[in-house]
């Protein structure tokens, strides 16, 4: 199992980066926009994994996506985070197996700044869940990985979640081969640890 990428969720998208910056010393760089009404910002993790900072797309005003729960949302949430396997069919299957349905795969795009389509397939699934710690599954096929292409970088020094009911999640990320540290909590939450210029940060 490779960690791909962080999804942090902000409610407006300008603010988000703007809070990102000032709180790590590092300015993430523009990623694009996404046909659903969503742009982000990255910036890099490391070890081939990049923070993913997304939210409604300021250049599509009263846009009101759906994805990461970014309809409803008010303040910044780290939403969900990705898996790369080495093959995603396989392992949707196998974790459909296993008793967990990580979802159909879809394919997706972007436009980078720079004018660049980047095509990838991922898992999607249909739920209301503001948070998803069981991650999503993508495959960037032969588009240049994003972490690839000079990010400024942070360090990923641990990545954890909670839930009601720790061992029901544990079952379904073995499902689909995420092992993670899961403590009890009273809603599904995500916490990343990342060491910056300005010392370590938490974002959950």
């Amino acid at each position: 199992m490779t960690i791909d990428h962080l999804v942090y969720a902000v409610p407006d998208l300008k603010e988000g980066v703007a809070a990102f910056a000032a709180l790590t010393g590092v300015e993430p760089v523009a990623g694009g926009s996404h046909p659903g009404g969503t742009a982000n910002h990255l910036v890099g993790l490391g070890s081939g994994r990049y923070l993913e900072i997304i939210g409604p797309d300021p250049d599509r005003p009263g846009a009101r996506p759906r994805a990461f729960g970014l309809e409803n949302l008010r303040e910044p949430r780290l939403a969900a985070w990705a898996i790369r396997p080495d093959d995603l069919d396989e392992a949707v299957r196998r974790a459909r197996e296993k008793g967990y349905d990580p979802g159909e795969v879809q394919p997706l795009s972007r436009r980078t700044p720079g004018g660049v389509l980047l095509e990838w397939r991922l898992t999607r699934r249909d739920v209301p869940a503001a948070v998803r710690p069981v991650p999503f599954l993508i495959d960037w096929g032969g588009t240049p990985h994003p972490a690839d292409s000079g990010l400024p970088q942070l360090e990923l020094e641990s990545l954890t979640a909670s839930h009601p009911d720790p061992d029901a999640l544990r079952r379904d990320l073995a499902a689909v081969g995420a092992p993670l540290d899961v403590a009890q909590g009273p809603e599904p939450a995500l916490r990343a640890v990342l060491t910056t210029p300005l010392g370590p940060i938490t974002l959950h």
